[in-house]
């Protein structure tokens, strides 16, 4: 199991930017996926991008392209997700999650899943 802190968080006008992280436990993080995930209100929770273990493919969700840029640093064993050009519809709770076993988004319930941060943007 892997554990997953994210950070970064907060209150920004529509417009604006936020970079959310997620820390992440363990001594095989290169090697496996990350994602991005959010949850609004009354919603369910949704993809919003994913990053291979190496950094070399990325996924995104049609809501977020050229917006959102997912990354890591591997040393750090740390994720990235850099939000631009925010608006109110991307109000959500997000949440980190790993796939260290290689599950695929269609089993999303096997990942690890962080605690997640709540990003709030305002018109």
């Amino acid at each position: 199991q892997v554990q997953l802190v994210e950070s970064g968080g907060g209150l920004v006008q529509a417009g604006g930017s936020l970079r959310l992280s997620c820390a992440a436990s363990g001594r095989t993080f290169s090697t496996y996926t990350m994602g991005w995930f959010r949850q609004a209100p009354g919603k369910e929770r949704e993809f919003v991008a994913r990053i291979r273990g190496g950094g070399e493919s990325t996924t995104y969700a049609d809501s977020v392209k050229g917006r959102f840029t997912i990354s890591r640093d591997n040393a750090k064993n740390t994720v990235y997700l850099q939000m631009n050009s925010l608006k109110s519809e991307d109000t959500a709770v997000y949440y980190c999650a790993a796939d260290p076993r290689g599950y695929g988004l269609g089993h999303q319930n096997l990942w690890s899943w962080g605690q997640g941060t709540q990003v709030t943007v305002s018109s």
